[in-house]
């Protein structure tokens, strides 16, 4: 295999880039004050340290965060992409970002009390992580689309992304 087109590495890249995305728009939403007691950051630090024992600081949070949207959704991507519908990466972002907002949703707010679909937090909690899962999966698409593009056969960078 080519290394210029190892896609597990792209997927972790695209992964990162959809990631800072993701984070940037979150600490926007703390900002302005939009649902303050939705705060994920916060939420994984107390998994974790609840789970594992760790200190319960911001930092644990924010590097479970990154790892998770790096590393596991961006090698799931990678895995998953073959199996996804629509016609390009950025379709298939929004399915994952879908997928991703799902599994929050009916594992990770449960488990730290919010609730399944974190409804403890108002009605508005399941349609704002949405709105930022699917963010993370157009940026997640696009970017693993770019990486990629020219290593598929007789491919332009530009020809498996929504333009």
């Amino acid at each position: 295999m080519n290394t210029q087109c190892n896609t597990l590495g792209k997927g972790m890249v695209a992964g990162f880039v959809a990631t800072i995305v993701l984070s940037l728009l979150m600490i926007a939403k703390s900002i302005m004050g939009f649902m303050p007691d939705l705060n994920v950051i916060t939420m994984l630090s107390s998994m974790a340290h609840a789970y594992m024992g760790v200190p319960q600081i911001m930092l644990i949070g924010w590097m479970l965060h990154f790892a998770i949207g790096t590393v596991v959704w961006g090698i799931l991507f990678v895995l998953l992409i073959p199996h996804l519908p629509g016609t390009n990466t950025v379709v298939k972002g929004l399915i994952l970002g879908t997928i991703a907002w799902l599994a929050m949703m009916i594992v990770v707010m449960p488990m730290v009390g919010a609730g399944l679909f974190g409804w403890e937090f108002g009605m508005m909690a399941p349609v704002a992580t949405w709105m930022l899962h699917l963010s993370y999966g157009a940026v997640l698409g696009y970017v693993y689309g770019r990486l990629t593009g020219a290593c598929r056969v007789g491919a332009k960078p530009a020809d498996h992304v929504a333009t």
